[in-house]
Formats: C-alpha cells, structure tokens, sequence
C-alpha cells in the first residue's frame, strides 16, 4: 500500500513538474502577445524580429553584427546652442532618445549626422545637411533658417512630393535679384504694364495681353513683371516645384522635413533652410522603414 502511495505521488511530481515547464516555454510567447496587444504597434518589435521587417544592420555601417541584433553605436550629446531655450530642448530631446526602447530616429545637429535606434541596436547611420543658422530679413520680416531641436514625430511619408516654397523662398529670390514682391490670387486678375493681366485658369498661371490674348507662362519660372516677383497663390500649379526634396520626404510638421535632395554636395553641410536633406540611398532607407508615428529625436 505504501509502495502505491509513494508511485501515485511521483506521478503527480512529474505531472506539476511538466505543467511548469511547459508554461515556461510558453510564457515569452503569451508576454510578447500581450505587449503586443497592449502597444497595438510594431515599433516595439527589435530589427531581429522579422516581423519587424528591419534589416539587422545597415552594410553602409561597414561594421560586422551577429544575426541576433545590429550595431550599438554610442550618440554622444554635444552642441553648440544659441540660446538657454535652444540648449533645453536639446538636452530634452538627448534625454529621451536615450529612454526610448522603441525604433527611433536621432540626429545630431554638431555632428551632422542622423541615427536610426531600436532599442540598443542601431540599423542606420548616415550623414544629414542642416539649416544654415543665417538670417533672411526682406522689409519688416526676417527669416533664421535654423534647423530646431526638440521632440518630433514622423506625420507623414510621400515619394516623388513636390516642394511648396514658403514666403521666404519668394523673398529672398527678390532681395538677390533686387526685386519687389507682389502676390497674386487665384480668382482675381493683377494688371501688369502694357495693358496686361495675370490671371490663372484651370489653377496655372498665364498672362492675358489685349491684342493677342491668353498665355500661359511657364510653370519652371519665377514670374516677373515691372521689376516685381509675384508669389503664386497656394493650390496653384505655378507654386508647387518637382523635384527639389528628391525622391522621398518624411514630414515631422512645421514645415521641417526629412527629405532627399539633387544638391548631393551639401549633404554633412550646413546648408538647408532647416529641414534635414539625406543622400538618395539613406531617404529611401527611411521612406521603407520608418514608419509614421516614429519619434525624431533632435538634438
């Protein structure tokens, strides 16, 4: 009888140990659901989870890595700031990038330079050109193309976008030129000289001359009449430029882009009107990878 007993409890040992075994091997799976269906969002999954679809590591980083996760790559905070203002946002921004487990984006306006983290891997790393830090002024207005720091997110994704050239672009073509400027209007015809008028149909400009009519003027150029340059109203054909922030952006709002570029040469260069211009290889990498709701750490 005491034989049976102790051979029933030695099942029931080896029934509990094998329960708990079995919940352990299970238990990473049921934790990673949950965190999933907590999160709702990909962003938490590491670039060696092919669900994350992130390459390991980027080969430009000319660094080896294992199959298990990418290169650590160690992001330095240091800048040159021009006001206390300026410097918190950045020390904010540095602050967090470091917190933040998720697949993130950083650039270092001192270096130059732009990162792509998930947690402790880095997957991308590549070389930014950043506003000018100069100073437009056209009348009573004045324009500093800085690029800001701060904590931003990633809005919105297009390939092959057109520029919108903001107010500064129209001023400070005029100041270069020594022209004035004039605004025209999507409905309402402006008299130039001569008996002329600018006027749009169908939302692109022509110029309509009282002997020979209507003529469109060409969409590639400024327009000029009488020593003024006349700003295209926003929605026309004449205000939108193919071509100028390459072949992919990724908007962070505000007018601040993440973009490509056919001026290559600037790249790693203060050059920029405060968005951030990539090589065509690296905008695309961030076009197919990124994706909106990314956080953008700027610093």
């Amino acid at each position: 009888m005491a034989v049976h007993a102790v051979e029933v409890s030695g099942k029931r040992i080896l029934k509990f140990v094998s329960a708990v075994v079995a919940a352990l091997l299970a238990l990473p799976g049921l934790l990673r659901a949950q965190a999933q269906r907590i999160s709702g969002d990909w962003l938490q999954l590491t670039p060696a989870d092919p669900r994350a679809g992130i390459p390991n590591t980027d080969p430009r980083l000319g660094v080896a890595t294992t199959s298990e996760s990418g290169t650590t790559v160690s992001i330095e905070r240091r800048g040159v700031y021009r006001s206390r203002k300026d410097s918190l946002a950045g020390t904010t921004a540095y602050d967090a990038s470091k917190r933040d487990q998720n697949l993130h984006v950083v650039v270092s306006l001192e270096d130059r330079k732009l990162w792509v983290v998930a947690g402790v891997d880095t997957v991308l790393e590549a070389p930014v050109a950043i506003g000018t830090g100069e100073t437009l002024v056209f009348g009573e207005k004045n324009w500093t193309f800085d690029t800001p720091r701060g904590i931003r997110t990633i809005r919105d994704k297009d390939a092959d976008p057109h520029w919108i050239p903001p107010e500064w672009h129209y001023a400070e073509t005029a100041k270069e030129y020594g022209l004035k400027l004039g605004k025209l209007s999507l409905t309402k015809a402006t008299p130039v000289s001569g008996g002329r008028k600018i006027m749009f149909r169908d939302g692109e400009a022509g110029i309509m001359h009282p002997d020979s009519g209507f003529a469109f003027l060409p969409l590639e150029e400024e327009i000029v009449f009488d020593s003024t340059l006349y700003v295209p109203p926003v929605g026309s054909k004449n205000r939108a430029v193919q071509g100028e922030l390459g072949k992919y952006k990724l908007d962070t709002g505000g007018g601040v882009l993440l973009h490509g570029t056919p001026h290559q040469s600037s790249i790693g260069k203060a050059a920029t009107h405060g968005c951030m211009r990539l090589r065509d290889e690296d905008i695309e990498w961030l076009y197919q990878f990124v994706p909106v709701g990314t956080k953008l750490y700027i610093y």
